[in-house]
């Protein structure tokens, strides 16, 4: 059960990791898609290096942000494998695109100042370039940019806040159900007497 489980935790990291660095490969190496329309004033190719933190926030140097990453994931596999046996494997996929994602990005911070040539091992900037551009009443509300990674921890973050239950039933109802039905009555403990 434990192999089935570390497959399910694993696997998706495996896959996000894959996908994420080789679009980000495609679109670094790909002059015509660092400014490519996919749907006109929508979505679009937009190649961007980004040296802070998620959603464009820069409080941090660099190898700072990096170091945060690195230590966050490693205490993130750590946790995960300690309650790995009492963990539903529903729980375990999400969090492998977690996991993925997280490498993902990390992955970026550890290689592309060298590929770039402008700095050394914690230095790397991350790779984005998708660019979903959501405006409500003339008035744009989404001006991220992102890549594939962010999109495999967003959506396992947002299916952990929507499903949380499923993965997570509460304590509080599992010993309500127990109260409800009992095991054996206590009249049949009791011997009869031989008439």
């Amino acid at each position: 059960m434990t192999r089935n489980k570390l497959l399910a935790l694993f696997t998706p990291a495996v896959i996000v990791i894959a996908i994420d660095q080789w679009s980000k490969w495609v679109v670094r190496t790909t002059p015509e898609l660092h400014r490519y329309d996919i749907i006109e004033e929508w979505l679009m190719f937009y190649y961007t290096k980004n040296d802070g933190m998620a959603l464009g926030i820069d409080i941090f140097d660099t190898y700072i942000v990096s170091l945060i990453s690195i230590t966050a994931t490693i205490g993130i596999v750590a946790y995960l494998l300690y309650t790995i046996k009492q963990s539903p494997i529903s729980y375990l996929l999400l969090m492998g695109l977690v996991i993925g994602g997280a490498l993902g990005n990390i992955i970026d911070r550890l290689t592309m100042a060298y590929v770039g040539g402008y700095g050394g091992l914690l230095d790397g900037h991350v790779v984005d370039f998708i660019f979903f551009k959501l405006e409500l009443f003339d008035r744009t509300v989404f001006p991220y940019i992102f890549n594939v990674a962010d999109i495999a921890i967003s959506v396992s973050i947002i299916s952990l806040l929507i499903f949380n239950k499923k993965f997570f039933p509460d304590d509080e109802e599992e010993s309500e159900t127990e109260e409800e039905s009992p095991g054996t009555p206590v009249n049949s403990l009791i011997p009869k007497k031989e008439e």
